[in-house]
Parts: structure tokens; C-alpha cells; sequence
């Protein structure tokens, strides 16, 4: 690792946005890196404060989260929502045993007034985690998509409704109103590189970009972006699914040109090396490089190799 001193921001949101935190926290001081998160995807659930993206990262940080799945917690039990079920009570979202203790102390904690960058900080703090950790703001902001079958509010269309229904339209409720924290305005002025993660466009990357103040702060900065799409298809989530029902090619070039006038890097997969030569003809860096993560280590090498190629050209 040739570039330790850099100071890098993180946007991720999804299994694959904490692949590649994960993978830059193995490779970077924690005092350099910085995460901010989707929250978008928050909702409130049996009373309780649900931050799934927050969560995702934190797990996968904290080397607690489920590998078969890449989110939830590992030697989860189930007894909690079992009894849930057999009262009669909603059982289309899980919360595992392990789990429900992060959302009922976050859920506490906010009832108390704290902030959600203080409470993730104190559970961060909790599972030993090095690097910082932001929600993309304190303020709600709430995900909903309207599709062929009405309006949904985010987890109904990604957990109850599997993604089916087709999308026509998603927009961030309450963007309009929330601000950044000063924590995520200070590391975004102070980043020397901020890595969007392969996280979904449309649901993980645009509701942050979506809070007032946001963009201007990322495009201030050098920004790279590491794409989702690989070989035509989403390695995980609907993000192939929504390019095409937005009007997108179903592409990594298509969520190049999706970053255009926002970022000045671009990583591609092997599989879509071809396309390298079409991305740098909007103007982007393109870097070829293995981005699939199945491993640690494959985390490890995605890291190195975005810092390396984009930290020394800032």
C-alpha cells in the first residue's frame, strides 16, 4: 500500500457498499477513513429505529456480519421473530435475535434525545470499530419508490414486495428539509478522495447526494466511482433491474455515465474491460481491475488498487 496517508470518504450503501468499506478499512489507518452512509432505507418497525444500511456496514466492520448473506448478524437466532409470527404479528421483515439488541438500544438512544451520528458512533465504539461512520444525515430521509402498483415506501418494495413491481419514479421524502452532520461536512472538506462505493445509484448513492449540500461537497473533492454492474448484471440487489426499468441500459457504462460531471474515476470489472476505452470518452479514468469481493482479501486488493491508481493522481 503505497498511499497510507491519505485521507478518504466512503459513500456506501448496501451489501456491496460494505464490501468495499470493509476493504478499505483493512488497508487504510482508521483514523483516515471515513464512511458515510445511506440512511434512506430507515423505518421504523414494531417500534423500533431500523438503520439497515448503517447496520450492514457496522456488521461487516465489525467482522460480525452473516457471510451467506452479507447482512444481518452471523450465529443469528430467530426465537424472537418466531414468537412474533405466532402471535400473528408482521413477520415479512426479520429482526434476529442478535440484531433486535442494535435497534432497541438505537431505538432508546434516540428516544433520549441523542443524535443517530452519536448513537452509531457509541455502537461503532461497542464492536471495536476503527474507522468513523456517519449516517448521511441526522435528519430522516425516507426512500420511496413509485411503481406500476403505486407508491411504496422502501422496504415494503425491497422486503415485502421483493422488488417486483415495476419502477417508474424514486424520490428521498424529506431531502429537501435534512443537512448534512458538521462531522460528514468536515470529512467531505477534508477528504483527499472519496470512493463511491459499488453501492446501488438509485437507492444507496443518490439519497445521500439528495440532502441540500451534498453533491457540491463531493464534487469539490476527486472523486472515483466503482461500479455495481458487472457483466450486465447486478452482483447483488435490483441495481440491473431498476437501470432498466428507469430507462438505462443495462450496463457499467450506463452508471459511468450516470456519475458524469460528479466523479473522475471509474472502476471497471475485468469481465467489462471492453468497455474501458467508451468510459474514458465521457471524460472518466477508467481502471480495470478484479472487483467481484467473495474474500477478504478481494476486498483488500479493490482497495489497494482504487488508492493506488486514483490517491496518487488526487
Amino acid at each position: 500500500m503505497t498511499t497510507p496517508s491519505l485521507s478518504v470518504v466512503a459513500l456506501a450503501g448496501g451489501v456491496g457498499g460494505a464490501k468495499l468499506a470493509h476493504g478499505l478499512a483493512l488497508v487504510l489507518p482508521p483514523e483516515r477513513l471515513t464512511i458515510v452512509v445511506n440512511t434512506g432505507d430507515d423505518f421504523e418497525h414494531l417500534g423500533l429505529s431500523i438503520s439497515p444500511d448503517l447496520d450492514t456496514v457496522m456488521y461487516g466492520l465489525a467482522g460480525v456480519a452473516n457471510p451467506a448473506t452479507g447482512w444481518g448478524r452471523a450465529d443469528e437466532g430467530w426465537r424472537f421473530m418466531e414468537t412474533v409470527r405466532a402471535y400473528g404479528g408482521p413477520d415479512w421483515f426479520n429482526l434476529g435475535d442478535r440484531d433486535l439488541a442494535t435497534h432497541v438500544l438505537r431505538s432508546e438512544r434516540l428516544r433520549q434525545g441523542a443524535s443517530l451520528t452519536t448513537v452509531t458512533r457509541e455502537l461503532c465504539t461497542a464492536l471495536g470499530i476503527g474507522p468513523r461512520v456517519l449516517p448521511m444525515s441526522d435528519e430522516p430521509v425516507r426512500t420511496r419508490v413509485d411503481t406500476e402498483v403505486g407508491e411504496l415506501a422502501f422496504q415494503q418494495y425491497f422486503v415485502a414486495q421483493r422488488c417486483a413491481p415495476r419502477a417508474t419514479a424514486i424520490r428521498f421524502a424529506g431531502a429537501e428539509t435534512a443537512r448534512p452532520s458538521p462531522e460528514v461536512r468536515r470529512a467531505l472538506a477534508e477528504a483527499d478522495l472519496i470512493v463511491i462505493c459499488p453501492s446501488n445509484p438509485f437507492l444507496s448513492i443518490d439519497p445521500i447526494l439528495a440532502v441540500p449540500g451534498m453533491r457540491a461537497a463531493v464534487q469539490a473533492r476527486p472523486v472515483v466511482a466503482v461500479s455495481p454492474i458487472v457483466g450486465g448484471q447486478a452482483i447483488k440487489g435490483p441495481a440491473a433491474k431498476l437501470l432498466g426499468e428507469l430507462g438505462h441500459d443495462v450496463s457499467a457504462l450506463s452508471v459511468a455515465r450516470y456519475f458524469v460531471g460528479l466523479a473522475a474515476g471509474f472502476v471497471l470489472d475485468t469481465v467489462d474491460a471492453d468497455l474501458a476505452p467508451a468510459v474514458e470518452a465521457l471524460g472518466l479514468r477508467a481502471l480495470v481491475t478484479a472487483s467481484v469481493m467473495r474474500t477478504d482479501a478481494e476486498r483488500a486488493a479493490l482497495a489497494t488498487a482504487v488508492l493506488e491508481v486514483f490517491g496518487r493522481s488526487g
